[in-house]
């Protein structure tokens, strides 16, 4: 296993309250307290204090958002931060994900439907890869971490692992490869696919994005091994050993299949038995049906749709032992960041109820065996318990993270910046659309950008059309938008594409756009989880990297949370001002360089050249953005095309901005 030291490399120092906070938490992980909470306000660069306490630790660490927007910006200033290390991104890899389920009351079946995202996969391969070859490694995760993933050790035992001068003839090699889900394609070469060249094997690992494994061979040894850029044919690199791992995280080694079958076909017959005891002959003629289709497809194909759903019975766990997750990857003594720990830990929380709900329903109507109960997320006491060091980090703590850590939080108050939090001002929402459109337009003129948070998705669908109707240039983000496609909108914010974003609850925590002077928050007045105190704090932070920082809430009265964080917004104030004053500093808005949304990063990984947004020479980029657009179509690579093109628009929209200034 690689050792390579983590190495944080940035151009500035911790300042304002930071230096405290990096100091008193390493002390404490020092000493063996293992879980903490760092309570950071907006901007005080809670981020740049976690990356400080991962260099001194040096462990593998885990770093745990609540959401895909969230997961995706802490993905990439952490790249930016160890540029030399494994940093990964593990998310649910479903563009539309539409779970098995039975409705009783219509008497409704729903078959599980989804659409997998392929550069997602890619992602989640690499980070298991990457955690099982070498130490430094950092995996910023949703709650997806919590769900079944397959056995580590079955996983790592089905890796290929092939060495220089090795023993392997092509036939042994190319066996192994189609029982580890492979596919041989002559044509169509791409990730988890292999083919054959003369006396060489080239296999794309599924973890790979732009280069793929050529394997030559020497009658029956391995002669040489190297990696080639899928783009160029430049050999990159030349290892002596290489592992080749499996094209998913539930492929099944040979010699488990039929244990696992005569399992199946046990509970099949006791639960079958059970049913008709009941009078549910439609119920068991229901079962028996499906698990013999899935038997038959396990016998042919090694493989079945719906394979986790009998998980329990391939990996032979007891009743009620947790399943395999993200975390059986890690080594045990990693480092867990809970992200916005106020949110993250009761959605982790909750996840295991609403997913046995669903399945006792599918259980008691003949869809699915006992057993699929097992396959399932974390229950509370699971998830914690594998966990040996914790940092809860968050703006507004709640009564969880005091449960859990008996040490007072580490505060981090005090920005580098010597920003103040935003001035809150109240007015009523009886014309709020209109002074909306007001505050907007005012802000707009002094090329500021606006966030707006509404109570539903058609709210915010129906204002952006209202802004755009006049002249603004708006659009939403709420949870039908894909993964890939919100981190674009919060790039086009940045550079000016868009002046306006409109949301409902994505646009709360975490979000890291200086840009942002003014948010404004539609029927603040309306108590619930979406205008509580911890929700109000929080969108209000949103506006606290910018100078001109401000919040208005709209309202026909101020409620107890509109108090609540108009006194905390306040207190925090006070306490920022006195350090300026004792310290001589003048708040500056953060500055910060855009960095490119997830698609285009994985773009760039993929051999494209990235754009420098800020860049004088507009024309030259502009061209070679051009010439590889057109390179990429005349290839008939027209999703790259349309990538490129994207990017060329969004360069050239960058430029009429600058010349403006």
């Amino acid at each position: 296993m690689a050792t390579i030291p983590f190495n944080l490399v940035s151009p500035f120092q911790p300042a304002g309250d930071q230096p405290a906070a990096i100091g008193a938490l390493i002390s404490r992980f020092d000493a063996k307290n293992s879980r903490q909470t760092l309570l950071g306000v907006t901007g005080s660069g809670k981020t740049f204090t976690v990356a400080n306490l991962i260099q001194n630790l040096q462990v593998p660490t885990l770093v745990l958002a609540h959401n895909k927007t969230l997961a995706s910006q802490l993905y990439q200033e952490l790249r930016e931060l160890f540029p030399d290390n494994a940093v990964e991104y593990f998310v649910s890899y479903y563009d539309y994900y539409q779970p098995e389920a039975y409705i009783p009351s219509s008497d409704t079946y729903i078959e599980k439907d989804a659409r997998i995202n392929e550069r997602i996969e890619r992602l989640r391969n690499s980070a298991t890869a990457s955690l099982l070859t070498r130490r430094d490694v950092i995996v910023v995760s949703s709650v997806s971490c919590i769900y079944g993933l397959g056995d580590p050790e079955t996983y790592q035992g089905l890796a290929l692992r092939l060495s220089i001068n090795g023993a392997c003839t092509r036939q042994q090699l190319l066996r192994e490869l189609v029982r580890t889900q492979h596919i041989r394609n002559e044509v169509g070469f791409g990730s988890g696919t292999f083919r054959v060249r003369g006396n060489a094997v080239e296999v794309w690992p599924i973890h790979e994005e732009s280069r793929f494994l050529r394997i030559e061979l020497s009658g029956d040894k391995i002669s040489e091994l190297m990696y080639v850029d899928s783009l160029t044919g430049e050999i990159l690199e030349t290892p002596q050993h290489v592992a080749v791992y499996p094209v998913g995280h539930y492929v099944q080694p040979e010699d488990k299949i039929p244990q696992a079958l005569v399992a199946m076909r046990a509970e099949c017959s006791s639960r079958i038995a059970e049913l008709n005891k009941l009078g549910k002959n439609l119920e068991a003629s229901r079962l028996e049906r499906r698990v013999l289709s899935d038997i038959e497809d396990l016998e042919e194909l090694g493989y079945c749709v719906g394979i986790e759903n009998y998980s329990s019975l391939f990996e032979q766990r007891a009743e009620g032992q947790p399943p395999f997750t993200l975390l059986n990857y890690f080594p045990s003594n990693f480092l867990t960041v809970i992200d916005e720990s106020h949110v993250t830990l009761p959605q982790v929380y909750g996840m295991v109820r609403g997913d046995a709900a669903r399945k006792e329903s599918l259980i008691e109507h003949g869809f699915r065996l006992p057993s699929a109960l097992n396959n399932r997320p974390l229950a509370e006491k699971e998830f914690e318990g594998m966990m040996s060091r914790v940092l809860y980090v968050s703006a507004t703590p709640s009564h969880r993270e005091e449960k859990l850590v008996s040490d007072p939080p580490v505060e981090q108050i005090v920005r580098p910046t010597g920003l103040l939090d935003p001035i809150v001002e109240v007015k009523s929402a009886k014309h709020q659309v209109e002074d909306c459109l007001a505050a907007v337009v005012d802000c707009v003129s002094r090329q500021q950008r606006i966030l707006i948070t509404t109570l539903t998705k058609r709210s915010a669908e129906d204002l952006t059309e209202f802004l755009q109707e006049n002249k603004v240039k708006a659009s939403y983000m709420h949870a039908d938008i894909d993964t890939l496609q919100r981190s674009e909108l919060l790039r086009d914010l940045r550079l000016g594409v868009i002046d306006v974003l409109v949301g409902i609850n994505l646009l709360r925590e975490g979000l890291d756009i200086p840009e942002v002077s003014l948010v404004l928050i539609l029927d603040a007045d309306r108590e619930g989880f979406l205008r509580s105190k911890t929700s109000l704090i929080q969108t209000c932070g949103r506006a606290a990297r910018h100078a001109d920082g401000k919040v208005i809430m709209f309202g026909d009265k101020i409620t107890q949370s509109m108090q609540a964080a108009i006194d905390e917004s306040q207190r925090r104030r006070d306490i920022q001002h006195a350090y300026n004053l004792e310290n001589n500093i003048t708040p500056r808005s953060i500055s910060k360089p855009v960095i490119d949304s997830l698609s285009g990063i994985l773009l760039r990984d993929h051999g494209d050249k990235d754009v420098d947004y800020h860049a004088l020479d507009w024309q030259q980029q502009s061209n070679e953005l051009r010439e590889h657009m057109q390179a990429a179509a005349a290839d008939l690579k027209f999703e790259l095309a349309i990538e490129l093109r994207d990017k060329l628009q969004r360069l050239e929209t960058q430029r009429l901005a600058h010349d403006e200034q």
